[in-house]
């Protein structure tokens, strides 16, 4: 990868990688401090990086730095939120969907959360995927299936309360 490469990928895919850590770890400092590091690495290594695997090394680059630094920090906390009682009201309230799907995410273990985000947010295929994570395609897809059965039983039961 040469100079110009570098910066189309810098441009290219920054955005990108800063929406995907910025909703796993949610502290905007944090997501910038990782793309920023993801970058390092890659011109660090751009001799050996094709710039047509530009974007999945920087992916697979800044999963793990994220990663690293949720174990560092011991930062992972598991919260139940319950829905709210209606109390028997006949009130009408509108659902916020994007909450709902947002709070059932982040209920998620982080792994399933993850691999939602780069499937049906960032579009990447099975075998991007498995690359980026460290695990084989059959591991990626099991994974995958129960995080949206997960997410689907959580706004079925949501949908039930309301």
């Amino acid at each position: 990868m040469n100079e110009n490469e570098y910066n189309k990928s810098v441009e290219c895919y920054s955005d990108h990688l800063y929406r995907f850590i910025l909703k796993n770890s949610r502290e905007r400092d944090h997501a910038s401090d990782i793309v920023q590091s993801a970058f390092e690495v890659l011109w660090e290594r751009k001799d050996d990086v094709e710039f047509d695997k530009a974007k999945s090394f920087l992916f697979a680059v800044g999963y793990k730095k994220m990663i690293d630094d949720f174990r560092k920090s011991s930062k992972m906390k598991y919260t139940e939120q319950l829905p709210e009682s209606h109390g028997g009201t006949t009130e009408t309230k509108q659902v916020d969907l994007k909450r709902l799907l947002h709070d059932a995410l982040g209920k998620l273990p982080d792994l399933q959360k993850q691999l939602v985000l780069l499937k049906d947010y960032e579009g990447y295929s099975y075998e991007e995927m498995a690359g980026i994570t460290g695990l084989n395609e059959g591991q990626v897809k099991i994974t995958l299936y129960r995080a949206r059965t997960s997410l689907k039983n959580a706004l079925i039961s949501i949908e039930n309360t309301i």
